[in-house]
């Protein structure tokens, strides 16, 4: 469905319109009782005449003006997005940079990869490739790793870690995990997504503050 039909659908919902009112509508402005017959350009035109008569479209806007995502993978691609962000490889924590993003990738649109399961496989591994490659996160896991290891939230973590400057030797290791523990009140190993986010978005801060000084 393209999101101008859709658009009319919401627009028949919220006027109130019942079928038949509806189809003699359409075909008094297009000539065409099914909006899936019609031109864009006459999709348009039904869309300006149901505004006149109060039909308010859903900003997909924030309040600031930036684009909003929804859709059911939405979340999933943002969270990817903002940790890219947090990895200093992105300097446009925007949604619509997203969009570009992917649909540059993947060559999909987004009306469908946030709505099409299949579609957001793509995109998700998209970017996870991309933040692998360019953010040196090891989305890998191994029988032999930590259960919390094994959360994507620790591998980010741990990838902005080393970022700035921490290794896999003992003494960065526990300087990780008491780093964690301060930001979090809470030990590595019992850390959940929030306390995740909350170490990502302060090593965020510390990686953008090195590449504004650098």
């Amino acid at each position: 469905m393209t999101s101008s039909i859709a658009a009319i659908h919401a627009a028949k919902k919220q006027l109130g319109l019942d079928e038949d009112t509806y189809r003699e509508k359409l075909e008094v402005i297009t000539g065409k009782a099914s909006t899936k017959s019609m031109t864009e350009a006459e999709r348009e035109r039904v869309l300006q005449v149901f505004r006149k008569e109060g039909f308010k479209p859903k900003s997909n806007r924030r309040a600031d003006g930036r684009l909003k995502l929804t859709g059911k993978y939405a979340g999933k691609l943002q969270a990817l997005w903002i940790s890219a962000y947090n990895l200093g490889i992105v300097q446009n924590r925007d949604d619509a940079a997203l969009v570009k993003f992917v649909e540059r990738q993947t060559g999909i649109e987004h009306v469908r990869f946030l709505q099409n399961a299949a579609d957001a496989r793509k995109a998700v591994e998209a970017l996870k490739g991309w933040i692998a490659r360019v953010g040196g996160v090891d989305w890998s896991d191994t029988e032999i790793m930590s259960d919390y290891a094994r959360a994507d939230g620790f591998k980010i973590a741990w990838a902005q870690w080393l970022k700035l400057g921490g290794n896999a030797h003992a003494n960065s290791v526990s300087a990780f995990h008491a780093q964690v523990l301060q930001l979090t009140d809470t030990t590595v190993e019992l850390c959940d997504r929030r306390d995740w986010q909350a170490v990502m978005n302060e090593l965020g801060k510390r990686i953008r503050g090195r590449k504004a000084g650098a």
